[in-house]
């Protein structure tokens, strides 16, 4: 399934505002899993230094990541598709 990476502008975010919004998109991902709407969170990366996060989500298109967002309550400022390559991947 494709990998989209979620980019969010958080001025002002604390900690525990960072994990109730990740613990959020957990729950509103697998109940629309529940419902036949496949899609995952996967994790995040917060820049402290940038007011940004970079969350990663696993779904079948960028609208269903966008579902996920908006019924999370979420702001983003935008979806794009991504590819991992992983050091344990490499020869």
């Amino acid at each position: 399934m494709p990998q989209y990476m979620v980019e969010r502008h958080l001025p002002g975010i604390t900690p525990e505002q960072l994990t109730a919004a990740a613990s959020r998109a957990k729950a509103v991902t697998a109940k629309l899993t529940d419902e036949g709407k496949p899609v995952r969170y996967l994790r995040s990366t917060f820049v402290p230094s940038e007011e940004k996060s970079f969350c990663l989500f696993e779904a079948p298109s960028a609208e269903r990541v966008r579902e996920a967002n908006v019924l999370a309550e979420i702001p983003l400022l935008r979806i794009i598709e991504v590819a991992h390559i992983a050091a344990d991947d490499l020869a």
